[in-house]
């Protein structure tokens, strides 16, 4: 592809993406083999596997975690009212959307308690082993700590395109946006009013300058980690595109990123 062109000029070793095109046709790019640990990506597994908990009765989006009135609803969209790290609250639940670590953490916590069994057995027996990912695994913080690779990363977009683990309903919900009033910062990125996000991804909207592409419509959805990895489905164009570079995430994937994104889809939507 033409816009690989692109990611060879990225100052990151060790790149590897694939974009998955209109038909479901893979397009690698690197050792798409290579594990690494994903960081915030790892909230997207989290996420989902919170919803197949949810699907399988084990617990609610009603259900109370954390503070007074917070509900894994909006631990799930970061609304909870919990900083990027600490657990004493710092506003109350659903005043504003702030992105937290501990958020994560705390759900999976309420999951670990739901269903009697550890949250890194549960990314497993939930997600991993069904969708065939099997060079992935938690090794630490369910909001930050998932090790995995493109190729793996591939057969979660794939779930995010045409979901198996869960519901077409649930997915539509959980991929558009939840308390679409408030405002809020994506880190590294800038403060939005409003601050898109679902139940686990960040939707694209209106965000500008932003980490997705100019082309990506305003209801791709997906989420990136300061690592330097990245996924995100595109279900206008039906265009999803997987990365990780092992560096960290700053200016230069601000500027590189989008150019790239705006590429693929130019080439890809023809």
């Amino acid at each position: 592809m033409r816009a690989f062109d692109l990611v060879r000029e990225w100052p990151a070793s060790n790149t590897s993406v694939c974009i998955i095109d209109r038909r479901g046709v893979a397009h690698p790019f690197g050792d798409t083999s290579r594990t690494s640990r994903i960081a915030s990506v790892s909230k997207l597994l989290t996420a989902w596997a919170t919803l197949i908990a949810i699907e399988e009765g084990s617990t609610t989006l009603d259900a109370q975690v954390g503070q007074q009135d917070c509900t894994l609803a909006h631990l799930m969209t970061h609304a909870g009212g919990y900083s990027f790290e600490g657990a004493v609250p710092i506003v109350a639940a659903g005043r504003k959307r702030i992105y937290s670590n501990t958020g994560y953490e705390l759900i999976a916590s309420h999951i670990e308690q739901a269903t009697e069994i550890g949250f890194g057995e549960y990314l497993r027996d939930a997600i991993f082993e069904p969708l065939g990912m099997a060079k992935s695994f938690l090794n630490g913080s369910a909001a930050h700590d998932v090790v995995s690779c493109v190729d793996d990363l591939v057969e979660f977009a794939l779930e995010m395109r045409n979901p198996s683990l869960i519901s077409s309903h649930t997915a539509c919900v959980a991929t558009a946006t939840q308390l679409a009033e408030l405002e809020g910062v994506v880190p590294g990125v800038g403060r939005f009013d409003p601050c898109n996000w679902g139940y686990g991804p960040e939707i694209h909207g209106t965000k500008h300058p932003h980490w997705m592409g100019s082309r990506n419509s305003a209801s791709t959805f997906g989420h990136f980690g300061g690592t330097g990895s990245f996924i995100w489905h595109d279900p206008v164009a039906n265009i999803s595109c997987v990365g990780l570079c092992e560096v960290e995430f700053d200016s230069w994937a601000l500027h590189h990123w989008p150019i790239f994104f705006d590429a693929a889809l130019d080439e890809l939507s023809n």
